[in-house]
C-alpha cells in the first residue's frame, strides 16, 4: 500500500483515543458519585492496569508484526483455534458495540431534534450515520484516519473546557464530605469504581488492528498505544475530578448529563447544548473508529482461512469492502430489532456480553507474550522484565473479567463456547478447499 494511504502517527494516536474516548465518558462521573470520590483511586488503578496491557500491546505489535491485533497475537501464541476463536468475539463485540454507540448518539442528537426521541426517526438516523462512516472506511484507512484526527480535535474541546474552566468553580470541601458514600469499606468502593472505569479504557489496542496499513509501524503502534492510552487516562482523571468537586455527589448522582450539568453551572443555559454537541461529536468519531476495525480483524482472520474469504476482498483502495458491508449490514439489522421496547432489557445484556468479549483478548493477548518471550532472544534481564509485566496485565484482565459479574460471566461464555463448533465448520471447508 502507498505510504500516502496509509495511517500516520498521529492518524493512529487519535484512533486509539478516540475509540476509548466515546460516549460512555458523559455518564460516567454520575455513576461514580454513588461510590464518592475515593472513585478517583479507581481511576489511578484501572489507568495502571490499562497502561500495563497497552505495554503487552506495543510489545507484542513489534513480536508479531501482522494486521489483526488481539487476533493475530493470540494465533501466534495458541494456534489456529485460540486465534479463531478471539477473531470471531472480538468482531462480535466490535459491531455489538457499535450499536450501542450509534444509539448513544442519536440520544444525544435528540436534545436538537427532539423527533429522534421517536423509535422509527431515530432508527433511521442511526442507520444513516453508520452507512455514511462505512462509505468513509471503504473510501480507504487514510480518509477514517483523517476523519479521526478531527473528530477526536473536536471531541476534546467540550470535555477541555470543563476540566479547565471548572476549577474557578471547584469545592474542595464536596471531594472531603463525600469520599465514601457506598456504605462499604474503602478497598470494595475502589474495587467497585474500578470495574465501572474498566469499560472507558476498551479498545486500548486499537492501533495493533489495522497494522498492514500503518505507515512505519515499528514504531508508530507501539507509540501509538501509549500514547493514545495515556491521553485519555489524563483526560478521564481530570474531568472527573473538576466535576465531582462542582457538584454535590447527591445533585451529581441523581444526573442524567454530569458533563451539561458542570458546564450549565460554567457557562450558563447554552452549556447543555456545548455538551450535547460534544457527546455527538465524541459518539461519531468513536463509531468512526470502530467501523475501521471491524473490517480490519475480519480480514485478517480471513486471510488465514479462518472467516469466510468474503471478508479478506479488499478494493483500489487496499480496504476489506465486502467485509464492511456484511458487518454494517449486521449492524442495521441488530438496530432495527433493538428499537421494539420488548427487546431492550435483552439489548442491554448483549451489550455487557459485548464488553465482556473485548476483554478475552486481552488475557490471551498477555499470555500469548509470555510465550513468545520464552522463544526470544532477548538477554534474560529483558525477558524477565517483560515477562512479569505481562503476568501482571494478565491478572489484572482476569480481574477485570471476574468482576463482570455472574449474569454477564454466564452469557458470555455461551458466546465463546459458539466458537467451538463454528471453528469445526471452518476448519473442514478449509481442509476441502485445500
Amino acid at each position: 500500500m502507498n505510504k500516502n494511504k496509509k495511517l500516520s502517527l498521529a492518524m493512529l494516536t487519535t484512533l486509539v483515543a478516540g475509540n476509548m474516548i466515546g460516549s460512555g465518558i458523559f455518564l460516567l462521573p454520575a455513576n461514580l458519585a454513588n461510590i464518592g470520590s475515593i472513585s478517583l483511586f479507581s481511576w489511578g488503578f484501572t489507568a495502571l492496569g490499562a497502561f500495563l496491557l497497552a505495554i503487552v500491546f506495543s510489545r507484542m505489535s513489534l513480536l508479531v508484526p501482522k494486521t489483526g491485533g488481539p487476533y493475530a497475537y493470540a494465533q501466534a501464541g495458541f494456534g489456529n483455534f485460540i486465534g479463531f476463536q478471539t477473531a470471531y468475539n472480538y468482531w462480535i463485540a466490535i459491531w455489538v458495540g457499535n450499536a450501542a454507540i450509534v444509539i448513544a448518539m442519536v440520544g444525544y442528537l435528540a436534545v436538537f431534534w427532539p423527533i429522534l426521541h421517536q423509535p422509527l426517526p431515530g432508527c433511521i438516523c442511526a442507520i444513516i450515520t453508520i452507512w455514511f462512516l462505512t462509505m468513509i472506511n471503504i473510501n480507504g484507512v487514510r480518509s477514517a484516519g483523517l476523519m479521526q484526527i478531527v473528530t477526536t480535535i473536536l471531541k476534546f474541546l467540550p470535555i477541555l473546557s470543563i476540566a479547565i474552566f471548572g476549577w474557578w468553580h471547584f469545592h474542595p470541601e464536596f471531594l472531603v464530605k463525600s469520599f465514601n458514600v457506598s456504605h462499604e469499606s474503602n478497598f470494595a468502593a475502589i474495587s467497585n469504581g474500578a470495574t465501572l472505569t474498566l469499560w472507558a479504557f476498551i479498545g486500548l489496542e486499537s492501533a495493533t488492528v489495522p497494522s498492514g496499513s500503518v505507515d512505519n509501524p515499528e514504531r508508530n503502534i507501539p507509540l501509538a498505544t501509549l500514547l493514545g492510552t495515556l491521553i485519555a487516562a489524563i483526560v478521564y482523571i481530570v474531568s472527573s475530578s473538576v466535576i465531582m468537586g462542582m457538584i454535590p455527589v447527591h445533585v451529581l448522582a441523581l444526573s442524567t448529563s454530569p458533563f451539561a450539568a458542570a458546564a450549565g453551572i460554567i457557562f450558563g443555559p447554552w452549556g447543555r447544548w456545548l455538551i450535547a454537541a460534544g457527546a455527538v461529536i465524541s459518539a461519531f468519531g468513536c463509531l468512526n473508529g470502530w467501523i475501521l476495525l471491524q473490517g480490519q480483524v475480519a480480514m485478517a482472520a480471513a486471510d488465514d482461512g479462518l472467516f469466510p474469504k468474503l471478508f479478506a476482498y479488499r478494493n483500489k483502495a487496499g480496504v476489506p469492502a465486502l467485509g464492511l458491508i456484511i458487518t454494517s449490514s449486521l449492524i442495521t439489522i441488530f438496530l432495527l430489532l433493538s428499537k421494539s421496547p420488548n427487546l431492550v432489557k435483552q439489548y442491554q445484556t448483549i451489550i455487557l456480553v459485548g464488553a465482556l468479549t473485548s476483554l478475552i483478548p486481552y488475557l490471551y493477548t498477555a499470555i500469548a507474550e509470555i510465550i513468545l518471550l520464552k522463544h526470544s532472544n532477548e538477554i534474560n534481564r529483558t525477558k524477565k522484565l517483560h515477562i512479569i509485566i505481562a503476568i501482571l496485565a494478565g491478572l489484572y484482565a482476569y480481574w477485570a473479567l471476574f468482576g463482570s459479574g455472574e449474569k454477564i460471566i454466564f452469557y458470555g461464555s455461551i458466546l465463546v463456547f459458539t466458537s467451538v463448533p463454528l471453528y469445526a465448520l471452518v476448519h473442514r471447508q478449509k481442509k476441502q478447499v485445500k
